[in-house]
């Protein structure tokens, strides 16, 4: 009866008194230290008490940090108190609690997809399961992990029924319609596994490795099944975090690695050319000074101090040593001379042996605080000729105010002495708005600056078609972070120009390189000309990266414990996956 059947109860702000059986033991320093939410979770034993099939029969207690009375699951309570809207969800702050015998509640279950959705206080969609606030519900289903982005700082798990969630435009062509019904449909199929806690960044990370092999992390793709605990309607961690629903579990959860780490890269071809997003990797320590970038007055990135460094540096050697590639194609270097490209060389060779790799000493490349550069194996593979930039003084449509300039270099293999042209690019984000360029978000899936981007591709199949290193061979790979899913504008440009996406060949609208607000997608390709299509032997994603937990990164910021980073491991060395292409040349 204190829910009622909307958003808000219709005794906010009035005293009540209620009787129930305490569903979840969430208070303040009593013998669970693990469960820490200010309180406990009351349900009316006799269910639909209030005679509403459409309103829940559950509610939150906050009794605080030093509760008088220390209740535990199973114990039939009387609570008196005030009916108050903590960011949306419907609490009693209590005066009193006595407990006055015991009682059983059966979860009610939940599956999903749920059949309605809604939206929250953030213009977002997410399920509607306002009718099991504050109750014991289980999730018979088995449950896949979505997105670990908030494992961290809110021990949170974003958990999605049928598979893992995929971008809109990784699997279908844009579409301001069908792009909203695929946000809902994304909404009902999922849920929030929370730790139970209202602190910010609890240590331990409740989630962080899987049930079923004991020191295994857990991973996106990873799945759970038949979760038992207390529904909440809430910010995470008091009130930031995702407004939605959550479920505070009132026993461990068994996560089963059904997404196991990749090993070392195996594939055919005798020639491998690699894309890797290093994460803005800085030869700068970034203390908060404004001298970077070839301006040298623009904000620094990366490691913020020796020891970050160090750890990065440690990730980004270990992860290429792996990747094993004749030619490497590196995104989010600090634009600087040389150095930043020195430090991953000089690094790397400390690890795999003096003199195994080079750098193409470019420079500065345009004028953002990050660039693109490539490094290569000289024992294998040498640089043919000078490299090559597209910018707009050669194609006033690439736009390098928002594109980073595209980087061209012919190699030619030692073994067969054929050449290859790669062409490394990283293309404007998805993140801020270009409506000064007039280039809206249109609302299709393709986000903002999506026309900027395809303007980009477009120049790059043109300006190739003049054989811009003067390579005297047809065969170009076009490699980098484009920074568009599968199905989008900027991808249909190259591929109407002749070119052969290699990641979307083998994998469909299931490739992916990135996990971005619940969902995974490829934003990291490699197309191949006509003529290298055939040549090409393999192409692989290696998932090191999107599907790790940000926690596993170099970074040590919010009292992180160092322990958990492994620097002699590739996981989460970045943000994005490497793209690994397998070729025999001839």
């Amino acid at each position: 009866m204190v829910q009622g059947s909307g958003d808000t109860s219709p005794f906010d702000g009035q005293s009540v008194t209620i009787e129930g059986v305490v569903t979840g033991d969430f208070q303040d320093n009593d013998a669970d230290a693990s469960s820490n939410l200010g309180g406990f979770f009351v349900q009316n034993e006799n269910g639909d008490g209030d005679g509403d099939a459409e309103s829940s029969d559950g509610i939150f207690v906050f009794d605080g940090n030093n509760p008088p009375i220390d209740v535990d699951t199973g114990d039939r309570v009387r609570v008196a108190g005030t009916v108050q809207e903590f960011f949306g969800e419907t609490q009693i702050s209590a005066l009193t609690v006595a407990v006055t015998g015991a009682g059983m509640i059966r979860p009610s279950d939940i599956n999903l997809p749920v059949s309605d959705t809604a939206t929250n206080s953030d213009g977002q969609s997410i399920a509607d399961l306002e009718r099991f606030e504050g109750m014991l519900v289980s999730f018979p289903q088995t449950l896949s992990v979505s997105e670990l982005f908030d494992v961290e700082r809110y021990g949170a798990v974003r958990l999605s029924q049928g598979g893992r969630l995929y971008q809109y435009t990784n699997q279908n062509a844009p579409d301001p319609v069908d792009y909203v019904a695929h946000r809902d449909a994304n909404a009902a199929r999922s849920i929030y596994l929370d730790d139970g806690q209202r602190i910010n960044h609890a240590a331990p990370i409740r989630y962080l490795n899987s049930g079923d092999v004991a020191n295994t992390t857990v991973r996106v793709g990873d799945t759970v099944t038949g979760l038992v605990g207390n529904l909440r309607y809430s910010r995470g961690s008091g009130g930031s975090g995702a407004q939605t629903w959550r479920l505070m579990p009132v026993s461990s959860p068994n996560f089963v690695a059904a997404n196991p780490r990749p090993g070392a890269p195996t594939m055919n071809g005798s020639f491998r050319i690699a894309s890797f997003n290093v994460l803005n990797y800085f030869s700068t320590i970034d203390t908060g000074q404004d001298n970077c970038s070839p301006s040298g007055n623009d904000g620094c990135r990366g490691a913020d101090s020796i020891e970050e460094q160090v750890r990065q540096l440690a990730k980004i050697t270990s992860a290429i040593a792996l990747i094993d590639a004749d030619v490497v194609g590196l995104i989010e270097l600090e634009n600087n001379v040389n150095e930043s490209l020195a430090d991953i060389v000089d690094a790397l060779n400390a690890v795999v042996g003096a003199g195994t790799y080079d750098f193409i000493s470019t420079g500065t490349v345009g004028d953002d605080t990050i660039k693109t550069g490539f490094i290569y194996k000289p024992a294998t593979t040498s640089p043919q000729g000078a490299f090559a930039l597209l910018t707009d003084d050669v194609d006033p449509r690439f736009n390098d105010d928002r594109n980073r300039p595209a980087l061209a270099q012919t190699f030619s293999a030692m073994v067969s002495d054929a050449r290859v042209t790669v062409v490394l690019n990283h293309l404007k984000s998805k993140g801020s708005n270009c409506d000064a360029d007039g280039d809206p978000n249109t609302g299709d899936g393709q986000g903002n600056c999506n026309q900027i981007r395809t303007n980009a591709a477009a120049a790059i199949a043109d300006w190739l078609t003049s054989d811009p290193t003067g390579s005297g061979d047809s065969d170009f790979l076009i490699i980098g972070d484009l920074n568009a899913y599968i199905e989008e504008d900027p991808l249909s440009a190259l591929k109407n120009a002749g070119y052969v996406n290699l990641v979307e060949t083998p994998n469909g609208g299931g490739a992916y390189s990135f996990v971005f607000d619940g969902q995974s997608g490829a934003l990291d390709h490699a197309l191949a000309s006509p003529g290298l299509v055939g040549q090409v032997a393999e192409t692989i994603e290696w998932h090191i990266n999107a599907d790790e937990a940000p926690v596993r990164d170099y970074n040590l910021e919010n009292d992180r414990d160092p322990a958990i980073f492994d620097g002699t491991t590739p996981y989460r060395a970045s943000d994005h996956d490497p793209i690994i292409v397998g070729i025999d040349l001839d």
